[in-house]
């Protein structure tokens, strides 16, 4: 049995939580790309939160949990990385003026930074202590951490977690460095063949010269040339940075399955309408013209 909370989101800000007991189905990538359904695992006393799966095999997953009510559903794309083509075929996807893009922002950092920037990689369990002995401070920075409690883990079973991946070649971590400081970091754990994209971050005094997009292109090289990963999956959820670098995307959704209790009825009913008055409230901001400056103050 494991707590976990409904959300009530307005952008980036969790607004409220409200805590449930769900028992956890997450889908691998390789389980997403199979299309076929793994063994459900048996729901906690609220029921189950079912994360990234094949938005297809939705009926087959609601039919393992007969009586349970679903809700809070998110469909969207789950971008991936086919490591099999190779660098060279990799950049040759993008378009002349997104690779003009990319090295211009690469230089730019490098320009505007004293003393330019480079990036370390960390994979061994020392090296790992010391990513997480310059990440952790600046996780701390970010709006995920600050606003949906997103951040890089820093607890001593998250440590202690990725140590022992470390210890097994599982771990893959890299810092960008400008300045004379970390000011962007990202980790990604190994499971089989694919890297998980687990957490990117950066300080956002550094924003403007885009270190999360620099860093992302300089670890796909070093990580292509490695050879040894099949996919790199930048798992649930929707977003330009996951577009912009992925070579695919599969069909996924998120939702939770309650039990048909009064209070969980009560639950998704409350989480309905607010949804839909968010979805209403920012179609009236993107016609007006607000929408840009009420993501900036959410982000604050």
């Amino acid at each position: 049995m494991a707590r976990s909370g409904i959300d009530f989101t307005l952008g980036a800000r969790r607004l409220v939580s409200v805590p449930r007991d769900l028992a956890t189905w997450a889908f691998s990538l390789e389980e997403v790309l199979a299309a076929a359904l793994p063994p459900a695992p048996p729901p906690a006393r609220d029921g189950v939160r079912v994360l990234s799966a094949p938005t297809a095999l939705l009926p087959a997953l609601a039919a393992c949990y007969p009586g349970c009510i679903p809700g809070g559903r998110q469909d969207y794309r789950r971008h991936y990385i086919d490591m099999g083509m190779g660098f060279e075929a990799y950049m040759a996807r993008f378009s002349g003026k997104t690779r003009s893009t990319l090295k211009r922002k690469a230089r730019k950092l490098a320009e505007e930074a004293p003393g330019g920037h480079h990036v370390t990689a960390h994979r061994t369990p020392a090296e790992i202590e010391a990513f997480l002995a310059a990440a952790l401070p600046l996780s701390a920075k970010t709006y995920q951490a600050r606003l949906l409690d997103a951040g890089l883990p820093g607890d001593p079973a998250a440590r202690r977690a990725m140590l022992e991946a470390a210890e097994d070649d599982r771990m893959r971590a890299f810092l960008l460095h400008a300045g004379g400081a970390p000011v962007a970091y990202l980790a990604l754990p190994v499971t089989g063949r694919t890297l998980v994209y687990a957490h990117l971050g950066y300080d956002p005094a550094w924003a403007r010269l885009s270190p999360g997009t620099v860093l992302q292109l300089e670890a796909l090289e070093r990580l292509f040339a490695e050879g040894r990963f099949a996919w790199f999956d930048f798992t649930e959820g929707e977003g330009p940075h996951k577009a912009l670098f992925g070579t695919h995307a599969a069909a996924c959704s998120s939702l939770v399955l309650l039990r048909p209790t009064l209070a969980n009825r009560t639950l998704l009913g409350a989480r309905e309408a607010f949804d839909a008055g968010v979805a209403g409230a920012k179609a009236l901001a993107e016609r007006s013209g607000a929408a840009r400056r009420i993501r900036a103050l959410l982000r604050a």
